[in-house]
């Protein structure tokens, strides 16, 4: 597995960025409002050609496909996984021969309509009893989202049953400014 992260959001020319990437994804980068989400869209893209370089050595863009919820593949490569994700102080990009998903989310307050809303009991509880409820928030939510990002399905309705332990494995690394969990089948 090959995990590729950058913080580097601002250190690159978009221009050159944009032409040096899949049409597909320079349309989808440009859909974003604003130039920060432009440049976390094809940052992450760039990881994942890094990726697919050194793992594969694949030097062309890939283009993805899409199942019915979204969850992108390399057309011409189904062995290949990868999973993206961002937010506004990172970019992540996981590569794998086996289904893999992952998330990262910025470190910040939340309210608690949220927390009632995705957590179940047993995880409100580790909140509670947390030093840094935040930030224990942000690893339990970063689990769910690479949860459903690994089955494919996207948050559904039982955003509270998604963390499960004994058929997920689960690698969360805490930054300063972000959490990213990882996750894959045992």
């Amino acid at each position: 597995m090959g995990i590729y992260i950058s913080e580097e959001i601002w250190e690159f020319d978009l221009e050159a960025g944009l032409k040096d990437i899949s049409e597909q994804r320079r349309e989808q980068a440009l859909k974003f409002k604003f130039e920060q989400g432009q440049r976390l869209c094809v940052l992450a893209y760039q990881l994942l050609k890094e990726g697919l370089q050194k793992e594969y050595g694949i030097t062309d863009n890939p283009i993805f496909e899409y199942n019915e919820h979204g969850k992108p593949s390399i057309v011409g490569h189904p062995e290949i996984y990868f999973n993206l994700s961002h937010c506004k102080e990172a970019a992540i990009c996981v590569i794998s021969d086996k289904p893999i998903g992952v998330d990262v989310e910025s470190l910040r307050e939340f309210k608690d309509s949220l927390v009632n809303y995705t957590m179940n009991d047993e995880e409100k509880a580790e909140m509670t009893s947390s030093s840094n409820p935040a930030a224990t928030f942000i690893r339990l939510w970063t689990m769910k989202e690479a949860t459903s990002k690994l089955i494919g399905t996207g948050i559904t309705n039982d955003v509270k049953s998604l963390i499960d332990t004994t058929k997920y494995k689960y690698t969360t690394v805490e930054r300063q400014r972000y959490t990213y969990t990882i996750c894959s089948f045992i």
